[in-house]
């Protein structure tokens, strides 16, 4: 990754214990993505039409390496053969692990053409800013390569004097696509076939890195230069009933508002808003730019210290280092009637992450209670 990815210590997560357990061991088990599935049955099915059946396939990855994929089923009818190869992600919890990848092969007139297009549940890019034209196939450069490379490597000198058809489909990729970013980012109908390694490395934090990227890529082709970053949905939603803008303004950062606001300004966007809750707003006013980092958690000293500049006595002092959460001193704040405390907040993620965009955004924080209710608001133009 590039230095405008994410570091090593902003790519360690806190997991769950047993899958620390085995990361720590090295037990975890990686899988491969879509795009070297989509290639496993391109593979086969392109086997299949030249009359050779096969259940698994060897199927060559960036950077020199392979792969070898077992192949779920193949049919031929009609001068054109289907095989599927189904996704393993390895331990890696993605919504496409266990989806069925087809792909259909025929022979075409045109000497030499490889076509590949996706069909049924691949997804339709309609908005610009993704890297890809708009209408077509949301199969990204890597997956496209390697299945061109496929094709080559099977159908060898035989393409020189005809072409071939590649449709690669998805039939839950429909249903699938909900629950990923596709429909935020405009690619309608299915999933996208992704890939850059060809491998899935498990609890990696890569792809939600890439969809930000991808987010803010689409807001600034659609012609937004601000975006509302915010740390998940229900935040967003609270977030839309604020500000009146397209769907493709609005970002969910995540744990990586550090990453998120440095992004925005190496895209010489103007501006954003950071809208959340007190839990991921203290830790961004900690420092912690990427706030489910390991350890990162809340310093109820470092809130203490806040409530006491906002002059809280030594006994709401006491109970604040004796809480459990952030949202526990945010309970003790409301109750002893702490004037100013959600302000000094802000402006403390303000600064920190005015600093870690190197000053070149215009940056807005907004805190909302759990009902929705904005308990603050901070903002200071650039000099």
């Amino acid at each position: 990754m590039s230095d405008d990815d994410l570091s090593l210590a902003e790519q360690e997560q806190e997991l769950p214990a047993e899958v620390e357990e085995k990361k720590r061991k090295g037990q975890l088990r990686t899988g491969y993505t879509t795009g070297t599935t989509a290639t496993a049955a391109t593979k086969a099915a392109l086997l299949a039409l030249l009359g050779k059946e096969v259940r698994e396939v060897q199927v060559s990855l960036p950077k020199g390496k392979t792969a070898t994929l077992k192949v779920a089923w193949t049919q031929s009818e009609n001068g054109r053969a289907t095989s599927a190869a189904v996704k393993d992600g390895g331990d890696d919890p993605d919504v496409t692990h266990g989806a069925e990848i087809c792909s259909t092969v025929s022979f075409n007139d045109k000497a030499g053409a490889v076509n590949i297009d996706g069909g049924q549940g691949v997804g339709r890019v309609t908005k610009p800013g993704l890297g890809l034209e708009v209408g077509r196939a949301a199969i990204n450069p890597t997956p496209m390569a390697m299945l061109k490379q496929a094709v080559e490597q099977v159908a060898g000198e035989q393409i020189k004097a005809r072409g071939v058809d590649v449709v690669i489909s998805v039939p839950k990729g429909e249903e699938l696509a909900k629950k990923t970013d596709n429909p935020r980012l405009g690619i309608m109908g299915g999933i996208s076939i992704l890939g850059t390694t060809g491998i899935v490395l498990p609890y990696s934090t890569a792809s939600f890195a890439a969809a930000i990227r991808q987010s803010l890529d689409v807001a600034i082709a659609a012609g937004a230069d601000s975006a509302i970053l915010t740390t998940g949905g229900r935040s967003e939603d609270f977030a839309k009933a604020m500000f009146d803008l397209p769907e493709h303004c609005f970002v969910q950062m995540g744990d990586f508002a550090g990453y998120s606001v440095r992004q925005a300004a190496a895209k010489k966007m103007r501006r954003v808003v950071m809208a959340g809750f007190i839990g991921k707003l203290t830790k961004m006013a900690m420092g912690v730019k990427q706030t489910h980092v390991r350890g990162s958690h809340v310093d109820m000293e470092f809130m203490a210290g806040l409530a006491e500049s906002c002059g809280a006595n030594q006994k709401v002092l006491a109970e604040i280092r004796q809480a459990n959460t952030a949202r526990h001193v945010g309970e003790i704040i409301t109750k002893n009637n702490i004037k100013g405390f959600y302000d000094l907040l802000c402006r403390k993620v303000h600064e920190q992450m005015s600093e870690y965009s190197g000053g070149r955004l215009d940056i807005e924080v907004i805190m909302f209670d759990f009902d929705g209710r904005v308990l603050a608001r901070y903002t200071q133009a650039r000099h």
